[in-house]
């Protein structure tokens, strides 16, 4: 593999900042609701997903003990000479902040570079005004660091986790040229304070749930491998295992709740390959895990982190015209994969993208962009792992959105996929109503065609979010005067909408027709009770009009 000629596409993609507009259509954001909700609630319950995460095997827990899942996206410009995230000069912060929450993210990954941290700019990358009207007005005048605890704030009151990412050191694009964690001028202990200074910054903020400490470590193309970053030889200057353990042992100090992402590195020595090394992505070799793990002082906050790309980015040499899905997950399962498998840790796919053609997803020739991607993410769900999109930024040839950052999606088969393998958090539960609602319908609202204490259930959809070619709606049900064991929602489509994904239920369509059963684990509903985190993704093209009636047994 050639690591520079890696370096140069991904330096090129990166520095795209200001391309030409591209036309693309607004989504449309509605609250339509097709049926009345039951009138009765359970008692409130606090919300998957709260608090501050921790570790258990190869699982990640919230506050609760609850299993969750980062099922996320990358949002990069802090790390670059802006020392900003990047779309804020054609859409306020909030409304691209919403964007991430409608289309069903969980989390943001946001890279920085240390120079951000330890000289941070007043930013000019940022534009106060759009055909809208005013934007980013509460960011004017502040500097990198006073933006970025902005978008944290913003981003928790919309439901969003955050992963702080230290990109590189001095502001710039792509990774560190080095391969390493420090340079001479940003050194390894300028590395740990500025981490510290972070932990310090957020320690009291569970919306920050913890620091992917360095991006892809790695050694450049044609230095030795001990001459770039390596993992295990106990080399205090070049080992990033023993970088990964006092970092994070200093972050602990002052923020004891942080999860600490430690991503692999580029290649790792294997006596029986004709180099004596096998190389990968950057960041994307983490065999030494398995004779030498990173052990931190406080157990339960080690997350590992591999980032994966396709042919678009590098021809590897697993992309072939023998290429299949096997071939891809045998790779997967030597360089990360072992490790939630094994049960040793939790396992994110910190970065991995894919372009905006319909073939990026679609092709399954052997050894094409498109089935590396359709493989990844059926991987990614196989093996219930951890993930963020690289990336948001409209600029990047592999972005979410358009050059606008418009809410649109880019490629809608493209969100279709990736909403897949989303994983929304439980909202808190309503607490039961203080007011008994009246036993008789008044006079000018027709009677429910099945009311509350009659009808063994009721259902409703609404629309979460709708953009050109693809949509998300979310469904509840309420039980009615008897407890529920299972539960079946239907309908039928009055136009084209093909369901994708779906999750709290087992979706099945046949034509127009659409029948929900419950999930084994959300069919039981006490009488009066409402089970809401239901809901389910789809493509269209001629329409995505909701359906007429909705019925619930």
């Amino acid at each position: 593999m050639s690591e520079k000629h890696t370096t140069a596409v991904r330096a090129r993609r990166r520095r795209r900042l200001f391309p030409a507009l591209a036309g693309a259509v607004a989504a449309m954001l509605t609250a339509a609701t097709l049926a009345v909700a039951a009138v009765s609630a359970p008692a409130a319950h606090a919300a998957t997903g709260a608090g501050y995460w921790h570790t258990s095997g190869n699982q990640i827990l919230d506050s609760s003990g609850n299993p969750v899942k980062i099922a996320g996206i990358n949002w990069y410009g802090f790390e670059t000479t802006d020392e900003v995230a990047h779309g804020l000069y054609d859409q306020d912060y909030q409304t691209i902040i919403n964007d991430i929450a409608s289309l069903g993210y969980n989390t943001i990954r946001i890279p920085f570079s240390n120079q951000m941290v330890e000289d941070p700019i007043v930013p000019s990358a940022i534009s106060y005004y759009n055909s809208g009207g005013p934007i980013n007005t509460d960011l004017e005048g502040l500097n990198s660091l006073q933006i970025l605890q902005k978008i944290v704030d913003y981003a928790g009151q919309e439901g969003l986790k955050v992963i702080l990412d230290d990109h590189r050191s001095e502001a710039g694009n792509s990774a560190e040229a080095n391969g390493l964690w420090y340079t001479s001028t940003y050194t390894n202990q300028d590395w740990i304070n500025d981490w510290v200074t972070l932990a310090t910054m957020f320690a009291n903020d569970p919306i920050v749930i913890g620091f992917d400490l360095r991006n892809e470590p790695h050694t450049p193309a044609g230095d030795a491998y001990d001459q770039g970053a390596t993992w295990g030889t106990g080399d205090p200057s070049t080992d990033v295992r023993l970088a990964y353990e006092a970092a994070g042992d200093a972050i602990l100090n002052v923020d004891p709740n942080a999860l600490i992402f430690c991503e692999g590195i580029g290649e790792y020595p294997d006596s029986s390959s004709a180099t004596g090394y096998d190389a990968t992505w950057w960041g994307g070799d983490l065999q030494g895990v398995a004779q030498y793990p990173v052990v931190l002082t406080s157990p339960g906050h080690v997350v590992y982190s591999a980032h994966d790309y396709g042919p678009d980015e590098y021809q590897q040499t697993w992309f072939n015209s023998s290429t299949t899905t096997s071939s891809l997950d045998a790779v997967w399962d030597k360089f990360w994969g072992y490790i939630p498998q094994d049960g040793i840790a939790p396992l994110w796919v910190g970065e991995f993208g894919t372009g905006n053609e319909a073939a990026d997803v679609s092709d399954s020739t052997p050894g094409s962009q498109g089935q590396w991607f359709s493989s990844l993410v059926s991987y990614i769900q196989a093996n219930n792992l951890d993930w963020t999109y690289w990336a948001l930024n409209g600029e990047d040839s592999y972005g979410l959105l358009d050059n606008n950052y418009d809410p649109t999606p880019a490629l809608a088969a493209k969100q279709a996929d990736l909403a897949s393998i989303e994983s929304p958090f439980t909202p808190p539960s309503s607490p039961p109503p203080t007011t008994p609602p009246p036993t008789t319908p008044p006079p000018t609202t027709p009677p429910p065609t099945s009311p509350p204490g009659n009808a063994s259930c009721q259902a409703t959809i609404s629309v979460q979010s709708s953009w050109n070619g693809g949509f998300t709606d979310t469904v509840s049900v309420t039980a009615g005067s008897q407890p529920l064991s299972s539960w079946t929602v239907s309908f039928t489509w009055p136009g084209d909408a093909q369901i994708t994904s779906a999750w709290g239920v087992t979706a099945t369509q046949s034509g127009q027709s659409v029948t929900l059963t419950n999930a084994s684990y959300d069919g039981s509903l006490a009488a009066g009770a409402t089970q809401s985190n239901i809901g389910f993704q789809g493509t269209w093209s001629a329409s995505d009009a909701l359906p007429a009636t909705v019925a619930c047994t």
